[in-house]
């Protein structure tokens, strides 16, 4: 018996580390997608994040009536509502209206190096509120993470001092690594609770309410460029760098926690190389 619940750990730790990596490298193509569709549509931010979220829309709701038949043992709370909810504004309706805002200043290279902050930013979250212990190995990995981040994007970093946007491109982005972080230590305790499939499809259609009605107060229908290339890059944003990772994510939490999350996920800066 010790073995097996030993083995069953270990395939458990094994499947949670594959399935982040591969979410890990399916998010990190965000901002390739976003840059090109700047480029070549000149769509701007909130339109461009609500036809990702419009597209996104039908699996979630799928995915919701789906998480509600499984995993609807116990149902949520006032409290886990509110939580639910907060935590997808600030994961995917704020962070993400950040970095799209700020793809229009920077490259998708310095993106992915500032917003990839964010795995410290959620261990120190996670260790100075709820006193979560880190140990060698996570330590060492923070380290060479950001060590190989530091390598990569030596090139990056040659800042234009003329371009005076660069500076609010890297701000906005550097809100989105902050309210990202907020949104994976808080996925890592409500996950167990409400269940993975169940709470990313709620998390993501509070994201997508918001982002539907900011743009309804500040944009027209009718400003919308109905392109196909337009309806092309926001249906890729939908799928590959939205829907998979964001499920594969909250499985992987599941199963070897926020921290470990956060140091896997710090893969994505290289993966947006490649």
């Amino acid at each position: 018996m010790p073995n097996s619940k030993k083995d069953t750990a270990y395939q458990l730790t094994v499947s949670g580390f594959l399935i982040t990596l591969l979410g890990a490298v399916f998010f990190s193509t965000k901002a390739i997608f976003v840059k090109l569709a700047f480029k070549e549509t000149g769509v701007d931010a909130i339109t461009l994040l609500s036809l990702r979220m419009l597209f996104s829309l039908p699996f979630y709701l799928v995915a919701a009536w789906l998480g509600g038949q499984k995993e609807a043992i116990k149902p949520l709370t006032k409290k886990d509502w509110f939580y639910v909810c907060l935590l997808g504004i600030f994961g995917y309706h704020l962070s993400s209206l950040f970095d799209f805002i700020g793809l229009q200043y920077v490259s998708a290279g310095l993106e992915r190096l500032i917003l990839f902050l964010y795995p410290t930013f959620s261990v120190l979250i996670n260790t100075y509120f709820f006193k979560t212990k880190l140990n060698r190995t996570q330590i060492m990995a923070l380290v060479l993470t950001y060590l190989g981040i530091g390598i990569a994007y030596f090139g990056e970093l040659k800042i234009d001092n003329s371009n005076p946007e660069f500076y609010f491109g890297s701000m906005m982005i550097f809100l989105c690594a902050v309210t990202y972080s907020f949104y994976l230590v808080g996925t890592g305790r409500m996950v167990a609770k409400v269940g993975a499939t169940r709470y990313t499809a709620y998390a993501m259609l509070s994201a997508t309410a918001g982002i539907f009605l900011q743009f309804l107060l500040t944009r027209k229908l009718s400003s919308v460029p109905l392109t196909p290339t337009l309806f092309w890059y926001a249906l890729v944003l939908a799928l590959v760098a939205t829907v998979l990772p964001s499920f594969m994510m909250s499985n992987g939490m599941k199963k070897i926690g926020s921290n470990n999350v956060s140091i896997i996920t710090s893969i994505g800066p290289v993966s947006t190389i490649i």
